[in-house]
């Protein structure tokens, strides 16, 4: 090959390659946004994607199939019955065939009946209390989720700044150094504060992190890692007061219901049991013929219950309905008391933030704005600098806390009273 053909080649090879990585610095250049969801877009999108939702909402649909079986009559019973008929005398009575349809159709207990079929269809309230129940467990969840998020962003926020002073302190206090103005001593600390505060920094934002995992994982993986919220822990929570609270609580809570409807199922059980010890009936009807004969039978079969008269099964239900008695009042109880405690969180965590909002929040940032000022004019130490700085840092990490505890019991209130936004997929 020529020297003039190698030549052509290494140009077409150094073209591609210019072209190939024109395409890879313009590629990247497409940003796509990250979505951004609301609290209640995110509550939707979790009720519609989670595992343990569509497990509950199947467990409904088991409970009306349950109802469509409780409300079928029996079959009938059919029987055919067919064979040779040889005498013993064959000169007398020549062979033939004989044959017999038989029908057997059970009446049943009108009485029996109309319990089983209550009792399946109070069945299915509580299902449909129990998918109500997973649903706002799962809305309070992620709401307190995604204000936990909101929350470890500010406080990485915040530690990420703190680093940012540290490193910019540490930097002036090299230069005083490096000059004679100052002692070294005072850059040892300040390379000991800027570690502190850069592992404090890292550790804030992998916190952050894991807060996100959790969400995608409340969500079944639907939503995007590098989703937002277009929240702040300073949206407003608004609540009814606490006598209606007391008032709606017992009448829409699901465990509540669920267990209001499991009393019915298991007293309209105590009246099935007992309704099966009534004598059952079945209507019998036969057909025979042979070669001289064409016979039509009918009859009634009762089935009497002497010998057991199911105390076992009706002792069962009677104890079973006691037990879910019980257990609805001392749930009616501890539910009432959890609204309590509920409240009061809401009304402490209500003053803390009244608390920090009120003055403190700005009497530290001023105290620490004043410190660093007097620093640098040479007026104060550094150790001033970084108790000012601890006591700012430490305000604003409670006052944010403060406000993911009112968000807290407020989700928590709202999970009591089943108020959250419903999903749009259709049972």
């Amino acid at each position: 090959m020529s020297s003039r053909h190698r030549g052509l080649l290494g140009l077409a090879f150094v073209s591609q390659l210019t072209l190939a990585s024109a395409d890879e610095v313009v590629a990247p250049s497409i940003n796509v946004a990250p979505p951004v969801l609301s609290i209640e877009a995110l509550q939707r999108l979790g009720l519609e994607a989670n595992g343990l939702v569509k497990a509950a909402r199947s467990q409904v649909g088991i409970a009306e199939s349950g109802v469509i079986s409780a409300e079928a009559y029996p079959n009938p019973q059919v029987s055919a019955i067919g064979g040779p008929q040889q005498p013993r005398l064959s000169a007398a009575n020549p062979a033939n065939s004989t044959r017999e349809i038989g029908v057997v159709q059970p009446i049943e207990n009108p009485f029996m009946r109309s319990a089983r079929i209550g009792a399946a269809s109070a069945g299915v309230d509580a299902s449909r209390a129990s998918l109500n129940q997973v649903r706002a467990d799962l809305a309070a969840q992620l709401r307190v989720r995604a204000f936990e998020l909101l929350q470890r962003q500010e406080v990485a926020r915040i530690e990420s700044e703190v680093f940012d002073l540290m490193d910019d302190v540490r930097r002036r206090i090299k230069i005083a150094v490096d000059v004679g103005e100052t002692a070294g001593f005072e850059l040892i600390r300040a390379n000991a504060e800027v570690l502190n505060a850069a592992s404090r920094k890292e550790a804030a934002q992998l916190n952050a992190q894991r807060a996100r995992i959790v969400l995608v994982q409340l969500t079944a993986g639907t939503l995007k890692p590098d989703f937002e919220l277009s929240a702040t822990l300073q949206d407003p929570v608004q609540l009814p007061a606490l006598e209606l609270l007391r008032e709606e609580i017992t009448s829409v809570n699901p465990e509540i219901l669920r267990l209001q409807a499991e009393q019915e199922r298991t007293r309209l059980r105590i009246s099935q049991e007992r309704a099966s010890v009534i004598p059952s009936v079945d209507i019998l009807f036969a057909n025979y013929q042979d070669a001289q004969y064409n016979e039509n039978r009918g009859g009634l079969r009762m089935t009497v219950p002497l010998l057991y008269q199911r105390k076992g099964e009706i002792n069962t239900a009677i104890f079973d309905a006691a037990r879910v008695r019980e257990t609805l009042e001392y749930r009616l109880f501890e539910i009432g008391q959890l609204l309590e405690s509920a409240w009061q969180a809401y009304q402490i965590a209500q003053r803390r933030v009244e608390m920090f909002e009120g003055g403190i929040l700005k009497e530290a940032e001023l105290a620490f704005q004043v410190a660093r000022t007097a620093h640098r004019f040479g007026e104060r130490g550094l150790i001033e600098v970084l108790d000012t700085q601890r006591i700012l840092r430490g305000i604003l990490v409670d006052s944010l806390l403060a406000r993911f505890e009112l968000q807290s019991a407020a989700a928590e209130i709202d999970r009591l009273r089943a108020y959250y936004p419903k999903e749009q997929t259709t049972e």
